[in-house]
């Protein structure tokens, strides 16, 4: 199963993450999605599993959960936006959700792939939207395979330059 992983969008949907994502099976939202049509047309290219962000309005905190744990390819997957924790890192997430395999957050904007405690799989597609902190947008690909453990990469949507 591929998953596509995409975080901060802030309202702005990149014609590359059509690119990146075709193909993929599921898509995970790390929150801070703007407007509500940015999951419908994700929701276009596979089924979508999103959370809503700090920045979200009330629309879609009404809709989206804060947290969602969902299970595919029979691995425990959770996804949040993050920012209850103030300024999430993988330990601190990893430790919030004991149980899960594979936890997908955002907020920071900071793109980040590793492991914790060897088998928790923790990612941060960066921010796919409006660019940050002089950090490139980026999103994430997972590969699920049962009985193997999840391989991922951090994919940029624009080159890295000091702009």
């Amino acid at each position: 199963m591929r998953l596509g992983v995409i975080s901060d969008t802030h309202g702005l949907l990149r014609p590359e993450v059509f690119e990146v994502f075709r193909g993929v099976d599921h898509i995970l939202h790390g929150g801070d999605v703007g407007p509500a049509g940015i999951l419908t047309e994700l929701g276009a290219l596979a089924p979508v599993t999103a959370v809503h962000g700090n920045t979200d309005g009330w629309e879609l905190r009404a809709r989206l959960p804060q947290v969602a744990t969902l299970q595919l390819d029979g691995f425990e997957i959770v996804v949040t936006h993050g920012d209850q924790f103030g300024v999430p890192t993988p330990t601190i997430i990893q430790a919030a959700f004991p149980s899960a395999e594979i936890i997908v957050f955002g907020h920071t904007h900071r793109p980040v792939l590793t492991l914790v405690d060897t088998v928790v799989t923790v990612m941060n597609p960066g921010g796919a939207g409006p660019r940050r902190f002089k950090l490139p947008p980026s999103v994430g690909i997972l590969e699920l395979e049962p009985g193997i453990p999840p391989r991922g990469r951090l994919v940029p949507l624009e080159p890295f330059d000091d702009a």
